[in-house]
């Protein structure tokens, strides 16, 4: 007997629409969504340099020039008169009013196989495109003069990146 009203139980929950399959399981769909933003880029700015300018070595110190092109010095170097230092100037292109990281590196000028070593200073670690998707910025450096610098025109190169954030 206990079997025979077992078996009619189950019977009437197989037949239930509460555990059919489709209660058991439900679709929806969602929704993807994608951003494809303009590439960022870096111009050098055409004729710009980051010029420390001319002077002599004296005791040895070091030639600064500011982001906004101001130089001076430390040290026994003596800066020649009517000599120009000038900031390197850069444009930033890209995703309309989209923030981004500067970053720059150190290097060497070169005269022959003599060299003086620099750093590199931005006018900001970061900026963020205009409205047109545009920015600038500048960079300054500090040269290091020893004593013993050889006389000559010296020239190098180094690296300037922008990110997105």
């Amino acid at each position: 007997m206990k079997k025979l009203a077992l078996v009619s139980a189950l019977a009437v929950a197989a037949a239930s629409p509460l555990l059919t399959g489709s209660a058991l399981a439900a679709t929806a769909q969602g929704t993807a969504t994608a951003t494809v933003v303009a590439p960022i880029t870096l111009t050098h700015a055409s004729g710009s340099a980051l010029a420390f300018g001319s002077f002599t070595a004296g005791t040895g110190g070091t030639v600064i020039v500011s982001s906004a092109g101001a130089g001076s010095k430390t040290g026994g170097v003596v800066l020649v008169a009517g000599s120009t230092n000038t900031a390197d100037s850069f444009t930033v292109g890209g995703d309309a009013s989209r923030a981004f990281t500067i970053s720059t590196t150190g290097s060497t000028v070169a005269s022959g196989s003599n060299t003086l070593s620099f750093t590199t200073l931005a006018s900001a670690t970061s900026g963020t495109l205009s409205s047109s998707g545009a920015a600038s910025f500048t960079v300054g450096g500090t040269l290091t003069v020893p004593s013993t610098a050889v006389a000559g025109s010296y020239t190098g190169s180094y690296d300037a990146t922008v990110t997105y954030n």
